[in-house]
């Protein structure tokens, strides 16, 4: 899964779409200007690359790549503090999210957060829906039936848990020491609970050396025996982005690949840098990758118009949040 560099796409993009091992592209904020906008890209897009995944980063709050003509959702750490009445708002900030995203014509949003928020990490922070795993269990869970009741698939990151280790994955290499059995009482415990509900995970960038030395996102011991044997997950395991410094520990650019690939991992991402996702994408070439088949899942499943504001849900979902001060 790569990137673009603007608006519209250039030459250079459309030879990259071409390419059978580039399966997604995800969209940031330099890409995206208005609604319309990024649905005439997803159309060129689509036009070369019907079955091409389109994402985003569309949480709400500070996580938010298009913000134009859109909902301006809260942080999901502000729907958690409702009290009784956040499952409700949790799963009508997912609808509302997804619908807008469907809109536009792309398929997922990276989303839910699954991360329980210690107060220690500020890259989580209030992109957390708490700090008790039950209460993060419940109202993912609400999240996720909001997205699915759109038409998205849902993805919880950041396995297995992102809250603790301090360091920013994007600037550093973030280490939780704590036990295995901590953890598992912990953080692991939405993952483990929503499992079967969520159609893909994104590993943490982070090093549990309780459990291996490797990130979790090259861990065999952690996608393997506990996400996919233990667990029972069957979704898409998304590597984070290749490119982040919490990566580097794996070695260059095509040993990140080898490594993503030989722990499991179904899509990596290589964003922000051209020339790294170019060599990742001939590396992956000469070693005779061949693209999971599990993606395609994710493509949307409902086709949403741009009158989607129609729906009755709609009305009542932006109301709900509305007289909860989060709108």
């Amino acid at each position: 899964m790569l990137d673009l560099a603007g608006h519209w796409l250039t030459p250079e993009d459309r030879q990259l779409l071409r390419q059978p091992e580039v399966g997604g592209l995800i969209l940031f904020a330099r890409n995206t200007e208005s609604p319309a906008q990024v649905r005439e890209l997803v159309h060129s897009i689509r036009a070369l690359r019907p079955d091409m995944l389109i994402a985003i980063d569309q949480e709400g709050g500070r996580v938010q790549r298009l913000r134009r003509e859109v909902l301006r959702l809260p942080a999901l750490g502000r729907i958690a503090r409702c009290g009784d009445a956040a499952p409700a708002l949790a799963e009508a900030a997912g609808w509302l999210m997804a619908t807008e995203m469907l809109a536009c014509g792309i398929d997922i949003s990276f989303a839910p957060v699954l991360d329980l928020d210690y107060l220690r990490s500020q890259v989580i922070g209030d992109r957390s829906l708490g700090g008790d795993p039950q209460q993060v269990t419940t109202l993912g869970r609400a999240y996720i039936q909001g997205l699915h009741g759109a038409g998205m698939a849902a993805t919880g990151k950041h396995f297995p848990g992102h809250g603790w280790a301090e360091a920013d994955s994007h600037f550093a290499l973030p280490v939780d020491e704590r036990s295995e059995e901590e953890i598992r009482n912990s953080d692991l415990r939405p993952f483990a609970a929503l499992a079967g509900e969520l159609d893909g995970i994104m590993p943490a960038h982070v090093v549990y050396p309780a459990v291996d030395s490797l990130p979790a996102g090259f861990s065999g011991r952690w996608l393997q025996d506990i996400l996919r044997g233990e667990l029972g997950f069957d979704g898409v395991i998304f590597s984070d982005d290749l490119t982040m410094a919490g990566a580097h520990a794996a070695g260059d650019m095509t040993q990140r690949v080898d490594a993503a690939l030989a722990s499991g991992c179904d899509m990596l991402l290589v964003c922000n840098d051209r020339a790294a996702a170019e060599q990742a994408l001939v590396h992956a070439q000469q070693v005779g990758m061949r693209p999971s088949e599990r993606p395609a899942r994710m493509l949307a499943r409902r086709v949403v118009g741009v009158d989607y504001k129609a729906d009755p849900r709609w009305a009542r979902s932006v109301e709900l949040l509305r007289r909860a001060d989060l709108l």
